[in-house]
């Protein structure tokens, strides 16, 4: 055998291997993309739009929302007194109005449900209501999680996001330059041909291929499956409260979330109680019985006295503070602004007023600094405008990407059939990309059980559908 036949052969040999690998590739990322194409154009959608729920809200609902600056403030109590005379029942919430432009918001438990009901700050005077978190941002909030669909629909997160991140692997290397002319930063073409749609596919994903996976990632703490086992590992111990935070004190069996909206990181936190006569009795007695004529009977602050309170203590404006339920409750302050340094939880003994706990985003462990930084950045925060911008910039991307893939599809599918990229005649290629796969599903076990599910639909359609694979 001659060397040139020699090389050849190599040559051949490698062609093949490579031809064979990137129908594997192209294989997957199309699987990929028929799996989670819909759910992204869904998430662009909505997430873009509450990217500026601030901004929105404000104009939406500036009714309700927007108040003409005044003197000053009238008390907290009157603020509630007006709230419960137009609409009877149990006030559960107070949120401080976080600009001075900006309105009072009661929450009121009602027969009938949960309201919001908005009072103007100055005056006192009811402005309107609303079903709590009845707003337009909060149902697009709701629509970007899929919480309106159920438990299992929101399992559908973690599916999209592990999967996005396979799209967007598959994607850089069907991208990588392979000697072509055009396609790695230029488009060819015009929109009438399938390569302009090839081009600005593949051009547009490997610009927003890193904002694609950042948001796939910090998005997971809201799936059903993953986000809550690492939320469950992360705060699991010392009632859900970092370690060195005190928490020596007597807690109740309620969760910060089950009161307040509050950041991930602490929705595990539990509620710590008021001391009641009850309580300190028995604490007391416990070391030396109490004298017969002592009589410990303590008298609840009020809302005034507890938001005087929390402003003495440096709480951010537009804090939400929930009211003591139960002889044993507190008046829990939290407030959640962009500065993440300025996030903060207080809960005050409802009868002395004093700080049970107080902490801050400097307490988190690092694992919850990290994953509330990205929460935030992934929310369009962190940055302020210039995060809104770039984050909405590739909203616009990522359905971009989606319907280019879908005219892309639509232009080289053969008529009669679904289009599946061939199969590759050595079918080994797919080991090492089974295994990336396989890895993935480990540590998101969603996208594992789906992977299965996919693995199998394959096969199905191979043995159906044999012919057309050739």
């Amino acid at each position: 055998m001659s060397v040139t036949s020699s090389f050849e052969e190599e040559r051949q040999a490698v062609q093949s291997s490579s031809v064979n690998l990137y129908r594997a590739v192209w294989r997957w990322h199309f699987y990929a993309g028929l799996l989670v194409l819909p759910f992204l154009i869904t998430l662009a959608i909505t997430g873009g739009l509450y990217l500026f729920k601030t901004e929105l809200d404000a104009l939406i609902h500036a009714d309700l929302k927007q108040v003409e600056i005044g003197q000053q403030h009238v008390a907290a109590s009157q603020m509630l007194a007006a709230a419960l005379a137009a609409h009877p029942g149990t006030a559960v919430k107070f949120t401080d109005p976080p600009t001075q432009t900006s309105s009072a918001e009661i929450t009121v438990n009602t027969p009938d449900g949960k309201l919001a009901v908005y009072v103007n700050p100055y005056s006192g005077t009811v402005l309107r209501s609303l079903p709590d978190r009845g707003t337009v941002m909060w149902t697009i909030r709701y629509l970007h999680s899929l919480k309106y669909f159920g438990t299992y629909a929101r399992y559908a997160i973690e599916i999209a996001g592990g999967w996005s991140i396979l799209l967007v692997a598959t994607g850089i290397y069907l991208w990588w330059p392979r000697n072509q002319t055009g396609g790695v930063v230029s488009v060819r073409g015009t929109p009438k041909k399938r390569v302009f749609w090839r081009d600005t596919h593949a051009v547009t994903g490997i610009f927003v291929g890193f904002f694609i996976v950042f948001l796939a990632i910090t998005g997971m703490p809201w799936s059903g499956v993953w986000g809550a086992k690492v939320n469950e590992w992360a705060n699991g111990s010392n009632f859900g409260y970092p370690a060195g935070v005190r928490v020596d004190v007597p807690m109740s069996g309620n969760h910060l979330n089950d009161v307040a909206k509050t950041s991930w990181s602490l929705e595990q936190a539990q509620i710590p109680q008021s001391s009641t006569h009850d309580h300190d009795q028995h604490m007391e007695t416990a070391v030396a019985p109490l004298p017969m004529d002592s009589n410990p009977t303590m008298q609840p602050i009020g809302i005034d006295k507890a938001i005087a309170r929390f402003n003495e203590l440096g709480l951010n404006p537009g804090y939400a503070v929930a009211l003591p339920s139960t002889p044993t409750g507190v008046y829990s302050g939290s407030v959640y602004p962009n500065d993440l340094s300025k996030q903060r939880v207080i809960h005050l003994d409802q009868y002395s007023g004093e700080p049970l706990i107080d902490m801050g985003y400097a307490d988190y462990g690092p694992l919850g600094k990290g994953l509330e930084w990205g929460i935030n950045v992934h929310m369009g925060q962190e940055f302020g405008l210039a995060n809104q911008i770039v984050l909405a910039i590739v909203c616009l991307a990522i359905i971009l990407l989606a319907v280019s893939a879908g005219i892309m599809w639509w232009k080289r599918r053969p008529k009669g059939s679904l289009g599946v990229p061939p199969m590759p005649h050595d079918r080994t290629v797919f080991r090492g990309l089974l295994l990336l796969l396989i890895i993935g599903g480990v540590i998101f076990p969603l996208v594992g059980v789906s992977l299965i599910v996919m693995l199998a639909l394959d096969w199905l359609y191979l043995k159906l559908r044999p012919a057309r694979l050739a």
